[in-house]
């Protein structure tokens, strides 16, 4: 799925234990504290797909604030 400009991959990596990886839409590394990272695996264990997904989420919200990203929004056709 696509939110903001970030691709979100839900991943289950044992029986209900799902995890959740995104990277940019555009294929740059997300840069943090100087560290570029091509994609980045987000760090719980969820029971289903939905919680990974929604706390994926939280940390593309939470990368304007915490680093001052500023990341282009994507286009999407009607």
């Amino acid at each position: 799925m696509i939110y903001g400009c970030f691709e979100i991959e839900s991943i289950e990596v044992g029986t209900g234990q799902w995890h959740a990886r995104i990277q940019r839409t555009d294929q740059k590394p997300v840069v943090i504290d100087g560290i570029a990272f091509p994609m980045l695996d987000i760090g719980f264990a969820w029971s289903d797909r939905d919680a990974a997904i929604a706390d994926a989420k939280t940390v593309i919200d939470q990368f304007q604030q915490r680093y001052g990203m500023m990341l282009p929004s994507v286009k999407r056709s009607a």
